[in-house]
């Protein structure tokens, strides 16, 4: 329930000027009216730019297909793929180019081998070639971001940043903070009024009034919609903030203290001493970024050595498998299976042996760590597929329809005498703090103090309303005076 302007000032609020009613907990009702319409009116811009590049971003696994078919598909199916050694040398045959970075097998059996190559110029990015694994043909080449197609990518940076860089991430996060605080403040003044509203029913409270008019109807639809898309609203407004700049440094902070981070794969070989330089394990996905030197590529038939000794495992499906870092470490072959029911098992192998020297499985992620991930996923519209894409697609939509509801109903109640007339409906009423019992206040500040320290930008912009208001108010009584 994003632009909230849902609700009459004249009824949750006295009019400006008059002396504030006693303490009762209708006055905590008024002030979250005037909450909910500030932040609707502040919030729902970024709300509605969130939505529209979510909407756009859901269907990037469509949108690559139509764009990048030719290289991520085979014309035919084979009987039985090439040996992955041949066709990693057919790769580097094409594109000599750069360092060997990693390999992906294909995750269905009508899409191409991806070999991934780390060149200097491309700096953070790579150079995927992708390769029919029945023919070994090189079927062409794409500048990817960690595994994403230059459509993905531009998408993804769009949603999360408007492509103005770490700045930019801000509209996000602010979208993302403020999201559930309408949500459910929505669905408080929704399903707690109880004047001048239809009865209190589920048929009240699920479907909109047909027969009301004006500002009436469109709140029914407004706030109706907001009720059957709570969950993912909620849903999107979490996931997004365990990821965002401030907030996500939070979240990490509480999976630190939790121990709810994802089990780290041990890559240092049995007997062998840690390299002396910096990076050894956690750097082991990017070897060749940023080195002086580009490193010699691993023999082709080491993939496939590792490969079949990840099979013997018991990882399945499509797997990334990439070189060690060093001549002290091993390799690290993952599983990518992003659609539920989820594969995450990772194994470290010694290719020249034959043997897993370390294994971390999905079964073994603490809760807090798998909610996370499959969170992302879901977010990402990729855990349950095509099903995880229209839910997001609709829970979009819907958003967008919500965000236009709330300024129609703004535009609804403004004044229309000749003397009184205004674009805009009024704002509710000034002071309503003052009508909360105290044991509301004695709870609530401190609580808010937290929530802003959890969620540093919710907190930031919500004094930056507080101080807006007080300015407001002393103009107001200038003029008055």
């Amino acid at each position: 329930m994003s632009a909230t302007i849902d609700q009459d000032p004249q009824r949750t609020a006295p009019a400006a000027g008059a002396a504030p009613a006693g303490r009762s907990w209708q006055g905590v009702r008024a002030l979250l009216v005037r909450l909910h319409f500030y932040a609707g009116v502040f919030v729902a811009p970024f709300l509605l730019v969130a939505a529209l590049t979510g909407l756009a971003y859901t269907f990037t696994p469509q949108l690559d297909q139509l764009v990048y078919g030719d290289q991520l598909r085979v014309e035919r199916v084979g009987d039985q793929p090439r040996p992955l050694s041949e066709q990693i040398a057919a790769a580097r045959a094409a594109h000599p180019e750069g360092s060997l970075s990693s390999v992906t097998t294909p995750a269905e059996p009508e899409d191409t081998t991806r070999v991934v190559l780390s060149v200097p110029e491309l700096g953070e990015k790579q150079r995927t070639v992708f390769v029919d694994p029945y023919t070994a043909k090189v079927k062409g080449d794409l500048t990817t971001s960690w595994g994403a197609t230059p459509l993905t990518t531009w998408l993804d940076e769009l949603h999360r940043s408007l492509h103005l860089g770490e700045t930019g991430r801000l509209y996000a996060e602010v979208a993302a903070s403020w999201l559930w605080v309408l949500v459910v403040g929505g669905l408080v003044l929704w399903l707690g009024r109880s004047r001048g509203q239809r009865a209190k029913s589920v048929r009240g409270a699920l479907l909109p009034d047909r027969a009301a008019r004006g500002v009436r109807r469109t709140r029914s639809f407004h706030a109706v919609t907001g009720v059957w898309l709570a969950l993912g609203l909620l849903f999107l407004s979490a996931t997004g903030l365990t990821w965002s700049t401030y907030a996500g440094e939070r979240f990490g902070q509480l999976l630190d203290a939790a121990k709810g981070h994802a089990p780290e794969l041990g890559t240092l070989l049995p007997g062998a001493r840690p390299a002396p330089e910096a990076g050894g394990d956690e750097h082991a996905g990017h070897a060749g970024h940023g080195g002086a030197a580009e490193p010699a590529d691993p023999d082709p038939a080491a993939f496939e050595a590792a490969l079949t000794t990840a099979r013997k495992a018991g990882l399945g499906g499509t797997v990334q498998l990439t070189p060690a870092a060093d001549a002290s470490s091993a390799w690290v072959v993952a599983q990518k299976d992003n659609v539920w029911p989820v594969h995450y098992d990772q194994v470290a192998v010694d290719p020249a042996k034959g043997e897993v020297t370390a294994h971390t499985r999905w079964a073994d992620y603490p809760l807090l760590a798998k909610l996370s991930k499959l969170g992302v996923q879901g977010h990402m519209g990729v855990l349950f597929g095509i099903a995880n894409q229209l839910v997001l697609a609709v829970v979009a939509l819907g958003l967008i329809l919500i965000t236009l509801w709330g300024y129609r109903m703004w535009w609804q109640r403004r004044p229309t005498r000749e003397d009184r007339s205004a674009l805009v409906g009024r704002a509710p009423a000034r002071g309503t703090w003052r009508r909360i019992p105290l044991p509301a206040l004695i709870v609530g500040i401190p609580a808010v103090a937290a929530l802003g320290w959890a969620l540093p930008v919710l907190g930031c912009t919500l004094l930056a309303f507080l101080v807006v208001d007080v300015i407001t108010g002393l103009v107001h009584r200038t003029r008055t005076a």
